[in-house]
């Protein structure tokens, strides 16, 4: 890989990892100043934005990537797919209020589409439209970017939106919470289809980009083996465990029983089902993501960790903090540190010596 000088032995680490061969070990991604995303930051603007260059979005992913060339972390390089992160599930089967909104800070175009069913029964009625003008902007951005990151950088798999996921995205939160008392073999057609659609979202994705080294590069994760999927179970952080049981479960499993597997990320409110996803059939890792007005994650891990069993997890942590525990020996292990705020290229290199040691 051109943007990853030590990629193959990042690769074997992150096997050994996922394949939980190493649970008294840590990895650590390492987020030195990137001037492609500095520059973006500055000039561009939080707010909603037109569908993008797909051309102009390669060329930003590219410098993005290129700034990894000899950092000598455990990441991968790869481009995340926002721009139909969200919007493409419900463009394809209809929707018509696609809109696209800019994160300066992350690089990010983003998608999303209004809620647009007004009764659950029109869910019967969806078909995924292959010939339309979402379809076919999907099939061009994964063409397009496959073939530009080929040997350079990963193009990473991108979010899922299954299961209740689906049902939020086509009701809004409130009516879907509500759909599922008021009428539960609606959802379960509604879920069923979303199945469906997932599968063949994502089935073209490895189609069309492949694997690398015979795995996925992941965002997240940064190396999955295999074909891996990135979940989500938002609508359960407001849930409790049992309904989580009843109706997240199981569309998370026959998703991953379709392919390899998954990553699944926790926001700071959904720490409350650690146990529930680490017991899920298929996963192969937790996000931990961190959110504003609750503890930093990494502050819980200690107590957070024993919940989670034998499943690898990902955390964000300052790089003081972390540097800190590498010194001290408090680090949990069996971790991938998502290390922020650090100095230079230089410094991280000379700090995963320590992690390699660790």
């Amino acid at each position: 890989m051109l943007f990853k000088r030590n990629a193959r032995e990042v690769l074997a680490r992150l096997s050994d990892f996922h394949a939980r061969r190493s649970t008294d070990r840590i990895l650590a991604r390492m987020n030195p100043p990137v001037p492609a995303l500095a520059r973006y930051a500055a000039e561009t603007k939080p707010g909603p934005v037109p569908y993008p260059d797909l051309r102009q979005r390669l060329a930003f992913w590219d410098e993005v990537c290129s700034a990894s060339t000899d950092l000598e972390d455990d990441g991968i390089p790869c481009a995340y797919l926002t721009e139909l992160d969200q919007g493409l599930y419900t463009a394809l089967i209809g929707a018509k209020d696609v809109r696209f909104l800019n994160d300066p800070g992350w690089g990010w175009v983003s998608s999303m589409t209004l809620p647009f069913v007004e009764d659950l029964r029109e869910a019967r009625g969806f078909a995924i439209d292959e010939d339309g003008l979402w379809w076919r902007r999907y099939d061009e951005q994964l063409r397009l970017f496959a073939a530009g990151a080929a040997g350079r950088f990963g193009i990473s798999h991108f979010t899922l939106i299954n299961g209740m996921n689906f049902l939020v995205e086509i009701r809004g939160a409130t009516k879907a919470y509500l759909d599922l008392a008021d009428d539960p073999d609606e959802v379960r057609e509604v879920l069923a289809f979303a199945h469906r659609l997932n599968e063949r979202i994502h089935r073209h994705f490895f189609d069309v980009v492949g694997l690398y080294e015979g795995g996925t590069c992941s965002n997240l994760a940064q190396w999955l083996p295999g074909r891996s999927l990135g979940e989500s179970v938002d609508p359960f952080h407001l849930t409790s465990p049992a309904t989580f049981e009843e109706w997240g479960r199981e569309p998370v499993e026959r998703i991953f029983d379709r392919f390899d597997g998954g990553i699944v990320h926790l926001h700071s409110n959904g720490h409350h089902l650690l146990e529930a996803v680490s017991t899920l059939r298929g996963v192969r890792m937790i996000a931990l993501a961190d959110e504003p007005f609750n503890p930093p994650t990494w502050k819980r891990l200690a107590e957070l960790s024993p919940r989670r069993g034998d499943v690898p997890v990902y955390v964000a942590i300052p790089f003081g903090a972390f540097v800190a525990g590498l010194e001290a020996g408090t680090l949990t292990r069996n971790v991938l540190y998502n290390v922020t705020d650090v100095p230079d290229v230089a410094t991280a290199n000379d700090v995963m010596r320590a992690v390699r040691r660790y």
